[in-house]
C-alpha cells in the first residue's frame, strides 16, 4: 500500500472516534437541557401520570441513560438511524433525511461555487492592485463578509429582490406543483434528466438568493486567504525572474494564482464544516426544506434520536470531506509525502 493510500486509510479511521465523541457530546447535552420530549410534543402538562410514563416508555425514555446511549450507539453502527420519538412519531429518521439531505446538498454546491467565484477573484484582484485602494476596498469587504450575520443579509436581499424588485423568490425551493420526477432528488438536475424546462427554471430563481446569502458570507476567508497567499507568491525569487525574462504580466499573474491556490485548497475543506453551520440560518431564512430546518424542527420537539442522528450525519459527511480535500492537495502538490 502507498503512503498516500496509507495515510487515507488512517484518516477514515480517525473519523470514527471523532463520531463517537461528538455523539457523546450531544447525547449528554440534550439529556442536561431542561424540558421534556413528550410534553413538548402534547403541548400540555396537563397529563395523567400513568399516560405521560406510557408514552415515555414507547418513546424509549423510561431507560436508563447508559441503556439509551449505548442501544442507540449499537444500532446507528448497524446503519439504523432510530425513529423520531415526537411528532408524527415512529417514522425513519433515514426517510427524512434521504427527504431533506438533497435538499442541502444543492444548496450547499451552489453556495459553495458563489462563494470560490467571488472569493477567488476578490483575492487575485486585491493582490494584483495591492496597495491601491480596490485593495483596500476589498479587504475591508473580506471582513465585512466574514462578519456578516446570514439572517440579515437574507433579510435585505428578500426585501430588495425578491419584495421591491419582484424579481426572485424569497422562500421554498420551487413553485408549487413544479417539482420534477425525483432522479437524484437535486431539483436543477433532475430538472435537466427529465427535460423539464419549467421546473428547471423555477429551482434555479429559487437557489439565486440563498446561494449568494450564503456565497457571501463564505467568499470573505478566501478573498483575504488567497490575497495575502499572491502577495507572498508575487514577491517570490522565480516571479521576478519571469519578470526579467520579459514575460507577460497577465501569464505570471496566472502562474502566481495556481501557486498561491494550493493552501486555499486546504481551507476549502475546513470551510465545509462552516457551511453546514451557516446552512441551518440560511435554510430557516429561507424556508428551505432541507437537513438544517429538520433539525430546527426537531429542536423545537426536543426530539433526542433525530437531532443525534442529523448532527452525526453531518459530522461524517464533513469527515469525508476532509479525505477527499486531502486526497486532492497531494495531487495538486507532488511535493507533499506522507
Amino acid at each position: 500500500m502507498g503512503s498516500l493510500a496509507r495515510y487515507l486509510v488512517i484518516r477514515a479511521l480517525a473519523i470514527i472516534p471523532t463520531i463517537l465523541i461528538l455523539y457523546t457530546l450531544v447525547f449528554i447535552i440534550l439529556r442536561i437541557l431542561p424540558g421534556d420530549p413528550i410534553l413538548a410534543v402534547l403541548g400540555t402538562k396537563n397529563i395523567p401520570p400513568d399516560q405521560l410514563e406510557n408514552l415515555r416508555r414507547m418513546a424509549g425514555l423510561d431507560k436508563p441513560l447508559y441503556i439509551q446511549y449505548f442501544s442507540y450507539l449499537f444500532n446507528f453502527l448497524r446503519g439504523d438511524f432510530g425513529v423520531t420519538i415526537t411528532f408524527p412519531s415512529g417514522v425513519p429518521i433515514s426517510t427524512y433525511i434521504a427527504q431533506r439531505f438533497p435538499a442541502t446538498l444543492e444548496l450547499a454546491i451552489c453556495g459553495f461555487i458563489v462563494s470560490i467565484v467571488i472569493g477567488l477573484g476578490t483575492g487575485a484582484l486585491a493582490a494584483v492592485k495591492k496597495g491601491t485602494k480596490i485593495d483596500g476596498a476589498l479587504k475591508l469587504y473580506s471582513i465585512l463578509a466574514y462578519v456578516t450575520f446570514i439572517p440579515l443579509l437574507g433579510m435585505v436581499l428578500q426585501y430588495i429582490f425578491g419584495v421591491y424588485l419582484k424579481w426572485l423568490p424569497i422562500a421554498q425551493r420551487i413553485d408549487p406543483g413544479l417539482a420534477p420526477s425525483s432522479v437524484t432528488g437535486l431539483y436543477v438536475l433532475d430538472s435537466l434528466l427529465t427535460a423539464n424546462w419549467a421546473a428547471l427554471r423555477s429551482s434555479v430563481l429559487h437557489l439565486i438568493l440563498p446561494s449568494i446569502t450564503l456565497g457571501i458570507v463564505l467568499s470573505g476567508a478566501y478573498t483575504r486567504l488567497l490575497r495575502n497567499n499572491m502577495v507572498e507568491v508575487l514577491s517570490s525569487d522565480f516571479i521576478r525572474s519571469y519578470y526579467s525574462r520579459g514575460i507577460r504580466e497577465r501569464k505570471i499573474n496566472w502562474y502566481a494564482l495556481k501557486n498561491a491556490f494550493l493552501p486555499v485548497v486546504t481551507y476549502m475543506g475546513l470551510q465545509f464544516a462552516i457551511l453546514l453551520g451557516g446552512m441551518v440560518l440560511t435554510e430557516s431564512t429561507f424556508s428551505w426544506p432541507g437537513m438544517g430546518t429538520f433539525i430546527v424542527e426537531r429542536l423545537d420537539y426536543r426530539d433526542y434520536t433525530s437531532i443525534q442522528a442529523a448532527i452525526i450525519f453531518f459530522a461524517f459527511i464533513v469527515g469525508l470531506i476532509s479525505l477527499i480535500v486531502d486526497a486532492v492537495y497531494a495531487l495538486l502538490d507532488p511535493r507533499i509525502r506522507y
